[in-house]
């Protein structure tokens, strides 16, 4: 993903982990000296009725409704809240008006001491990290709280028709259910909407808390799409930077072959951007047939919402999407609400299956559909005053259905990786997701803080949701060897997705054998990586592995730093 370099330094620090190393030895001890019924005070229960349900039509127009029964209702508006034993299941009929936030509120005594951990819209920025209770902070779609002893976890099930986001404050508990249909209130009509579905779970005492944060994804995801034991390769983007060509992909492939283990999946190549210049790329199909030629499965980056300036108006997402960024506005996007559009965006995924692609990287959707990047969304997914052509969906709705029609058009046998696209949402129908922002081949400092973050706080969803890809290892001049083989080592070691940019200017035969024992141990790796130190920094340099089966224990230190330290301005 190409997207704009991160312009906000890391916010909140200063009551994050990274402050509180004592603080949390404190909170250990006083939870310690606490009876077991007193430690179940630490788990919120949130599987009930709320204590109060608030309809907006726009935030400056709220409506606060009653409660009948399991219904709350006023001026034609229903919330119906079915409460199972380990479900909550909110339904939404607003026939005559056009909500477009629900705001649900469960009030109780949060314990002191908590730290908390949330999620992001998209991808991540650098920016994940354990946190002291911090009311205003956004958490979207779920979140995890940890008391020294156990970790708890709540949360709505993946493939919503709403975009969520979580509060927690001394006095409660906020879930907000943004519903609208671009920056506009849903038109819903006479159908109800199923919202959302709240789920918890409830940590066990000294249970280890990657194994609790995984079951607690696996309760929000009934069904990961099923991927490959291990998927590897290399991606040219952060060598070449789109100034590629078919002759440069092919020596990527050769590089590939001779490095893979003899047995075991075959590697990848993905071609990234730049391959729609056709005096590079004469013909895409025999590119790919010659990578396969090589023993090496073929991969493409697509741009699928992106519209060609001739498009016509019609099948366009409205400027306004963008707000103010004037700068923006030329960006134009297939609004795929509209099934002309939709044809023409699905036919990019069409063309390369038919090339023969066996992988497909799809980018940019998130970004094209709702104008910015996920860490400018905040607690507005979406700027207001515009709506798509279909007016009747939400933007969840409508983001669900563009990734079924994609993983439809792509057909079985395709893997898909989503990048720039809504991991919620996305869950059960990619195989994998770009889960950070991008990492650099010309400033490690960029590596470091979206590749190492990323990998630490979202690996509770690798292979709960999907595969996890933390982006790839960019081996060039331009970046330390000393940094990048650290990186290589622990992508390899933590079993997700393992993808290289491999400049040839930086290849020697160290680098060599460093991709064929890092692609070697991947093979091999299993799914109990565990950053042990993920309470105290934003970057975990203690990390513990074991192989398949849980045997084979490892303990790896990593310097992330060099001798100079973090870089503290935008990279």
């Amino acid at each position: 993903m190409r997207s704009i370099t991160r312009r906000e330094l890391i916010a909140g620090l200063a009551c994050s982990g990274l402050g509180l190393r004592s603080g949390t030895a404190a909170a250990r001890q006083s939870v310690g000296r606490r009876s077991s019924g007193e430690r179940d005070r630490t788990f919120l229960q949130i599987i009930r009725q709320p204590d109060s349900v608030t309809v907006f039509q726009g935030l400056d127009r709220p409506l606060h409704l009653g409660r009948l029964a399991a219904q709350w209702e006023d001026r034609g508006v229903r919330i119906r809240n079915e409460v199972g034993r380990d479900a909550l299941r909110m339904y939404v009929s607003a026939p005559g008006i056009h909500p477009t936030h629900l705001r649900l509120r469960w009030n109780m005594a949060v314990a002191g001491g908590l730290l908390v951990l949330g999620d992001h819209w998209e991808r991540s920025y650098g920016d994940l990290h354990w946190s002291c209770l911090v009311p205003e902070r956004v958490m979207p779609w779920y979140f995890m709280t940890n008391d020294g002893k156990s970790l708890h976890g709540y949360g709505v099930k993946t493939g919503g028709g709403a975009l969520c986001f979580w509060q927690v404050d001394p006095g409660g508990v906020s879930l907000w259910l943004n519903v609208c249909n671009g920056g506009s209130g849903v038109e819903l009509g006479d159908r109800e909407l199923l919202a959302a579905t709240v789920v918890s779970r409830r940590g066990e005492p000294n249970e280890g808390p990657m194994v609790a944060a995984k079951a607690f994804c696996a309760r929000m995801c009934d069904a990961p799409r099923q991927a490959p034991p291990a998927i590897y390769g290399s991606n040219d983007w952060y060598y070449a930077y789109g100034k590629n060509s078919a002759e440069q992909i092919v020596r990527d492939a050769e590089l590939m072959a001779s490095v893979a283990p003899a047995k075991g999946e075959r590697p990848f190549t993905i071609i990234d951007d730049g391959w729609e210049n056709t005096k590079a790329y004469p013909d895409m199909a025999a590119l790919a047939q010659a990578i396969r030629q090589r023993g090496v499965r073929p991969g493409l980056w697509i741009r699928p919402l992106k519209a060609p300036r001739d498009a016509s108006a019609a099948l366009l997402l409205p400027a306004e999407r963008f707000g103010a960024r004037t700068n923006r506005r030329g960006v134009l996007a297939y609004d795929p609400t509209s099934p002309e559009a939709l044809e023409a965006v699905l036919a990019k995924v069409k063309d390369a299956a038919r090339w023969g692609y066996e992988l497909v990287k799809h980018d940019y959707t998130t970004f094209e559909l709702f104008g910015q990047w996920g860490f400018e969304m905040k607690a507005q997914p979406t700027l207001p005053d515009w709506h798509f052509h279909d007016r009747s969906r939400t933007n969840a709705e409508i983001v669900r259905a563009l990734y079924v029609e994609i993983r439809r058009e792509a057909g079985d046998r395709t893997i898909l990786i989503g990048c720039n696209t809504i991991g919620h949402l996305a869950a059960g129908l990619f195989e994998v997701q770009r889960t950070g922002d991008d990492t650099s081949g010309r400033n490690w400092e960029r590596t470091r803080r979206m590749g190492v973050n990323t990998l630490a706080y979202r690996l509770p969803q690798h292979r709960t949701f999907f595969l996890l890809d933390a982006d790839c290892v960019p081996i060039t001049t331009a970046t330390p060897w000393s940094c990048n083989s650290q990186w290589l080592d622990l992508l390899a070691r933590s079993g997700t997705v393992l993808l290289v940019s491999a400049e040839p200017a930086a290849i020697a035969e160290e680098q060599r054998q460093a991709l064929r024992q890092a692609f070697q141990l991947l093979q091999s790796a299993g799914d109990h990586a565990r950053p042990i130190d993920w309470q105290s920094t934003t970057t975990p340099g203690r990390w513990e592995f074991a192989g398949r089966g849980g045997q084979r224990v490892v303990h790896r230190e990593y310097d992330w730093y060099q001798q100079t330290g973090a870089w503290p301005y935008d990279v």
